[in-house]
């Protein structure tokens, strides 16, 4: 597959606008084309190229079989990325980062195991023969807890690639994956620190249009990879060589 989207289709998304100069990251120079109003504004030929890239990446690690875990915790995204996500067949955090979820993954697996349990014990009537007032309580312990892992209630390990919307607010997560040696496929902004981003897609990432034009993109490449088998193919074309 090719990645699709024209420079016309992400100017019209608004994907070319960064933030105001005086929050820009000096680490981003070189994916800014300028500045309007005092407003940076993202090269959209560079974007387009590394957003050509990171389905690239996408691609190839879903076709190894490999997890990707989704993050993005923002209003403006949380619903695209869980969208997308699910339809992918991946995991996601869309609530909020937990400290902790990949350096300490063993702690939070114990949590994903609880909820699994308590999960399969009330699908089974076992807490039928509770008070009124413990059920309620059981109930809005899962519930508590689904809100928090839901997103990753079947990941039994540490992801093998992650996807974030707004690696400036999470940072934390960017910061987890690179000390764990886990690749990062992010949309950074004017402010953010591209440095722990493996495969960076500079754009807007508070408007809603551009985050969905990207997530269209990163759907197709994951669902691409999906269908492939790096096994036995030797030979195969990054969605980036296809595009060279």
């Amino acid at each position: 597959m090719s990645v699709n989207i024209t420079l016309e289709e992400l100017l019209e998304a608004g994907s070319h606008f960064g933030h105001q100069i005086k929050r820009w990251n000096p680490k981003m120079d070189s994916f800014i084309y300028g500045a309007r109003e005092g407003v940076h504004i993202f090269d959209l030929a560079k974007t387009r190229e590394m957003l050509v890239a990171a389905c690239a990446a996408l691609r190839d690690k879903a076709a190894e079989g490999g997890t990707i875990l989704f993050v993005g915790t923002k209003r403006q995204a949380k619903d695209l990325v869980t969208q997308t996500a699910e339809k992918v067949g991946m995991p996601y955090m869309t609530s909020r980062w937990l400290g902790g979820m990949l350096t300490n993954f063993e702690q939070i697996g114990k949590s994903i195991k609880k909820l699994d349990e308590m999960k399969k014990k009330r699908a089974a009537g076992e807490y039928k023969g509770r008070t009124k007032k413990e059920r309620l309580l059981i109930d809005r312990e899962i519930a508590s807890l689904e809100r928090v892992f839901g997103g990753v209630a079947n990941l039994g390990r540490l992801p093998d690639m992650l996807f974030i919307v707004d690696t400036h607010e999470e940072h934390t997560a960017v910061r987890e994956a690179a000390r764990l040696g886990i690749p990062v496929v992010g949309v950074v902004d004017t402010n953010a620190d591209p440095t722990d981003v493996d495969y960076p897609i500079p754009a807007n990432d508070d408007a809603v249009k551009s985050v969905s034009l990207i997530l269209d993109a990163v759907e197709k490449a994951v669902e691409e990879g999906k269908k492939k088998s790096i096994k036995g193919t030797k030979g195969t074309k990054s969605i980036k060589e296809e595009n060279e």
